[in-house]
């Protein structure tokens, strides 16, 4: 029996810490954590706890863990720190020699993410990005019909990423991802996970990228008549307003502790809650921050299969999960990320629906419709978490960090499923397409990231 992976976590918030140290948590028997680095001494404690290094700056965790031969030496890293860390963090990694799960965005420029790559082919680093839906049960269903042909050859793609309005509000207009230059574009931030699982079940990169979408409502000029600086100095359209922070953060969530309120301090009584609101940026109206990403796009991708595929990303849904439909020769599939349901229609009299015994996905129903009595099938993707699944990952996170501490313990981090090449594509197609928004054109996606000097 394999001893437990030694692992370090740089950064012990949301991810590094609800998500990723939770699994290593209720899994002591594949995988420990030695070493935590985050700036938040609550965090640090909270994840470090008594046996764990604990490091202030993760540069310091770095030169005095990572470079050390000795018993202090881990067997992987998890680089979970602020997006704009993620490069210079992954470097020291990769120059250290070390496999690591690097949190998604890899980099939040496009400059970042080309010096990323060339460190990564220079070193040879072993890199897998956190791109968790590709493991959540629910998408690995979906992978599994179109991988057993059921579908025929893929016509089109449709993913529509509801991003949901108070969660849009909370992060991308109040919260960090408000600003494009201080974090990164909404199509990135937010919807790399969709192009990466557009990237995945196409099974190529894209030939052509279209993208359009604006910052439509999250504007001064749409604020209500009288409107103050924040919620809390005595708002006149309190009552109406679907984004009014008091009845989100104080109200609605007074039960909660962790995502999102979190975010807004150590003190969560309603009373602690409010001065938070009074003082941070979470309080602040939404048309009166100074946000501007957009808080809609849809883009376009057309592939040399003759598939097309689109992505809705929309602040405006009551939702906050993702919709799927693929349409193929032979068959057609619908999905709803949050119920874990799949309907699939396949068009041959007779056709059956062969999947792998594994797949975490039971048959609800199997029947026939329209005229000319078609197979339907009716599936439910289980997702089997150890916690309350942080941000709606229907088991991905766990998923994830299952896989990669089995490719740790084999050492195929990087490869396959892991494979860093894959996700750079994701990433590149995001960028390409905020390229399109803001050009108003057509990006001819090999030869735009060739010029991009990242392919």
């Amino acid at each position: 029996m394999r001893a437990p992976l030694r692992l370090a976590v740089l950064g012990a918030g949301g991810r590094g810490a609800d998500a990723y140290g939770r699994w290593v948590r209720a899994h002591p028997d594949r995988a420990r954590v030695v070493a935590v680095a985050d700036a938040v001494p609550a965090r640090l404690d909270a994840l470090a706890g008594t046996t764990a290094a604990r490091y202030a700056d993760w540069r310091d965790l770095v030169a005095d863990v990572l470079a050390d031969t000795s018993r202090l030496r881990p067997d992987a890293v998890v680089v979970a720190l602020p997006d704009a860390l993620h490069v210079a963090a992954a470097t020291a990694v990769a120059e250290a020699g070390l496999p690591m799960l690097l949190e998604k965005p890899a980099a939040p420029t496009l400059r970042g993410l080309t010096d990323l790559a060339d460190v990564v082919l220079r070193t040879g680093a072993r890199v897998a990005v956190g791109h968790v839906l590709r493991f959540a049960p629910f998408w690995r269903a979906v992978r599994a019909v179109v991988a057993s042909g059921a579908l025929g050859d893929l016509a089109t793609l449709e993913v529509r990423e509801n991003i949901g309005f108070w969660h849009f509000a909370h992060s991308y207009v109040r919260g960090a991802w408000r600003s494009a230059a201080t974090s990164s574009p909404m199509v990135l931030a937010k919807t790399c996970h969709d192009l990466d699982l557009i990237r995945w079940l196409a099974g190529e990169a894209p030939r052509t990228v279209t993208s359009q979408g604006s910052l439509l409502h999250f504007r001064a000029e749409n604020a209500p008549e009288g409107a103050p600086a924040r919620c809390t100095d005595g708002c006149p359209a309190a009552q109406d307003c679907p984004f009014h922070a008091p009845r989100y953060y104080v109200d609605a969530l007074r039960d909660v502790t962790g995502h999102p309120v979190s975010v807004l301090g150590d003190d969560l009584s309603p009373s602690g809650r409010l001065a938070a609101l009074r003082r941070g940026p979470y309080g602040r109206c939404v048309y009166r921050c100074d946000n501007d990403v957009a808080d809609h796009q849809q883009t376009l991708l057309t592939f040399g299969s003759g598939l097309t595929a689109t992505l809705t990303a929309s602040a405006f849904t009551g939702e906050n999960t993702r919709h799927l439909a693929i349409t193929g020769t032979r068959g057609q599939l619908h999905g709803h990320m949050d119920s874990g349901e799949l309907r699939i229609d396949l068009y041959t009299p007779g056709a059956c629906l062969e999947l792998p015994a594994s797949l975490p996905v039971e048959l609800v129903d199997a029947g026939a419709d329209g005229p000319l009595r078609h197979p339907t099938f009716t599936l439910a993707a289980r997702a089997e978490t150890v916690a309350a699944d942080h941000r709606g990952h229907g088991g991905g996170d766990d998923g994830l960090m299952d896989a990669f501490c089995r490719a740790v313990a084999d050492g195929t981090v990087g490869s396959g499923e892991l494979s860093f090449a894959t996700a750079l594509d994701s990433h590149l197609m995001a960028f390409a397409a905020e390229e399109s928004r803001d050009g108003g054109r057509v990006v001819d996606f090999a030869a735009w990231a060739r010029g991009a000097g990242a392919a």
